[in-house]
């Protein structure tokens, strides 16, 4: 009796020191510096797992979940505006440097704004068109975040698009690829930006506007 009695107050004390030292951890992690902003904590949800997360979350955008739109959603909208801006910096400096694409003979201007209405003038219906296939590209997408983010079973950008193989090859290194897709479509948001407000301030495109300052501002 008396050993059953010294084993049930054994068990009732470790059960007691149990959550203490379960809260120490929480509280540890929760105190986490972000990597991006070393005077912040680190966001909840941000720990790592996601390629190219480095714990930036000034506004707190990745807690957002009372209006159906979550991490998740969030995600997956970032890694859209990559590939979308990446491909937009590639084609408005393409058209600059070689000239526009068959087909689009009349946009001549080398400020990618002025010829986009230069298209809109001669041919409005290639605008109608990029918007159709852009609102069919927006449904299954939006179809795809949907189910994906209902089962769990979708990582957000996810489409099955691997030509080369890449995600079938060494894991380590596909999440460097990973990463590195991120990294680049960050900066690409960054240049596809600029390039728009010099489309809107000047009369130049990227290229000639990069030309310019560096005559202007040379020894």
């Amino acid at each position: 009796m008396k050993f059953a009695a010294l084993i049930a107050a054994l068990v009732g004390s470790a059960s007691a020191f149990a959550p203490a030292i379960n809260g120490a951890r929480s509280v540890t992690a929760l105190n986490e510096k972000s990597k991006a902003l070393p005077f912040m904590n680190r966001p909840p949800l941000l720990d790592g797992s996601m390629a190219g997360d480095v714990g930036f979350d000034p506004l707190g955008l990745s807690n957002i979940d009372e209006v159906g739109i979550d991490l998740y959603w969030l995600r997956e909208a970032e890694i859209k505006h990559c590939r979308v801006a990446m491909l937009a910096v590639v084609g408005m400096v393409q058209v600059e440097c070689f000239g526009p694409a068959p087909g689009c003979e009349m946009a001549t201007a080398k400020n990618q704004m002025d010829a986009f209405w230069q298209i809109w003038g001669a041919h409005p219906q290639y605008i109608a068109f990029a918007l159709i296939m852009i609102m069919i590209t927006e449904t299954v997408s939006g179809i795809a975040t949907t189910t994906g983010r209902e089962s769990g079973m979708r990582e957000p950008g996810d489409f099955g698009l691997d030509p080369l193989g890449f995600s079938r090859g060494d894991p380590a290194k596909f999440e460097r690829i990973k990463a590195q897709e991120v990294a680049n479509g960050r900066l690409a948001m960054w240049a596809a930006a600029g390039l728009l407000v010099q489309g809107c301030s000047t009369t130049e495109g990227g290229v000639g506007n990069l030309m310019t300052a560096l005559k202007d501002n040379s020894f």
